[in-house]
């Protein structure tokens, strides 16, 4: 009886860790940038963390940069927080340090940084959901 407790409560608390993970996963839609364009990013698992991807393209004629990764290896730290990801801005062709924090279900503020993550040294946009 002990270990079928244990082992109960085990599988919650993977269900739990995996479910927590999964909050991020699915399609994002950025904030418009200086032109008035915005990409979509589907956000799902790579090993333990989380990436991203370009989908889409709107508002703007830079296709070329669908199906660049542009989110990477962000851990999940829990209470819908992630970090010591990198985010690649199109914009600049640069990559940074991000982290990033979901606020409810459908919207993400996704942050990138250079040297600690700090307001003086980031640039961050609220990101919402598409699906």
């Amino acid at each position: 009886m002990k270990k079928i407790l244990l082992a109960a409560v085990a599988a919650m608390a993977m269900a739990t860790t995996a479910t927590a993970q999964e909050a991020v996963y699915g399609e994002w839609k950025s904030q418009p940038g200086e032109t008035g364009g915005y990409i979509h990013v589907r956000l799902g698992p790579c090993g333990a963390n989380v990436c991203g991807e370009i989908t889409e393209v709107v508002g703007n004629d830079n296709t070329s940069i669908v199906g660049r990764t542009i989110i990477q290896n962000m851990a999940p730290q829990g209470g819908g927080a992630y970090s010591g990801g990198t985010i690649w801005a199109p914009d600049t062709d640069k990559t940074y340090k991000a982290d990033m924090t979901m606020n409810g279900n459908s919207s993400l503020v996704v942050r990138g940084c250079v040297g600690i993550c700090t307001g003086l040294t980031s640039r961050s946009q609220t990101w919402s959901r598409i699906r």
